[in-house]
């Protein structure tokens, strides 16, 4: 599975880089395929391996924030691996290929 989740601290003023920081540690330190963009950070693995580190990564940040969002998206696919890296690179061969539209299909940004 691939869960894309953002955890924000609230009532600590607006500059919350730190926060997130800490956050985006535990994802790292637990090995698990992962990546970061300026809205989520995604993670890869089994439901209980990555579902316990999106809980660890929300405790680190409620340690020192009064308040804590998270929003979280999950794609559930048993017997894929690697849909970080594939899902992406599927839509980057399509976009390599120019002026091919496929009818009746619409595209997901």
């Amino acid at each position: 599975m691939i869960v894309a989740f953002s955890v924000t601290p609230l009532g600590v003023g607006d500059d919350v880089g730190e926060y997130v920081a800490d956050a985006v540690r535990v994802v790292r330190e637990s090995g698990l395929p992962n990546r970061t963009d300026a809205m989520f950070t995604s993670i890869e693995g089994e439901w209980d391996e990555v579902m316990d580190v999106v809980r660890r990564a929300v405790a680190v940040v409620e340690e020192r924030a009064p308040r804590v969002s998270l929003v979280l998206k999950a794609d559930i696919r048993p017997g894929v691996t690697d849909g970080l890296t594939s899902k992406v690179e599927t839509v980057e061969r399509h976009l390599a290929t120019p002026g091919e539209q496929r009818a009746g299909r619409g595209a997901r940004p």
